[in-house]
């Protein structure tokens, strides 16, 4: 399941992260030491794709809370513009705020993408269930929205 290029794939160690969300806390790898988590990588708050995304994850929250999984959705977005997405969709998940691009590096989803011919960097809309090891179990890279909660439901599972 694992992507090409640099980006994170099964069996690699999940990198460390530390990411102020807009509920007011800091969420870390640290303080999930223990419990298995998934981390899902964005664009952007509020558009078509990264609604239904983040809507279906947080309909899905209580299914893998039952598992021990917590949720967390990562985009360069600022913590204000989170806590407005989170609002207007009445969202249960965790918002991480990655605006300096550092989680999306070490998780190699910072990528360059093609519109209409022209190059430039964004953000891989890739999801990563991370074992209570701190063991990527399940990478899935270029996301297709439809479907995907599901699939990774399925495979929290299996941990």
């Amino acid at each position: 399941m694992g992507g090409k290029g640099d980006g994170l794939a099964l069996g690699d160690r999940a990198p460390a992260f530390k990411i102020a969300t807009d509920g007011g806390e800091t969420l870390s790898s640290a303080g999930l030491k223990g419990s298995p988590y998934v981390v899902y990588f964005y664009p952007k708050d509020d558009t078509s794709g990264c609604t239904k995304e983040a809507i279906a994850f947080s309909a899905a929250l209580p299914k893998f809370r039952k598992l021990g999984i917590e949720v967390i959705g990562v985009s360069r977005d600022s913590i204000e513009s989170h806590a407005k997405f989170r609002k207007k969709h009445k969202l249960k998940v965790a918002l991480g705020s990655d605006t300096e691009t550092k989680m999306a590096n070490d998780w190699g989803v910072w990528i360059k993408k093609s519109l209409y011919g022209r190059e430039y960097m964004g953000l891989e809309r890739a999801t990563f269930l991370v074992d209570a090891k701190g063991t990527i179990a399940q990478a899935w890279h270029k996301v297709k929205v439809p479907g995907h909660v599901e699939a990774v439901l399925e495979a929290a599972k299996s941990l």
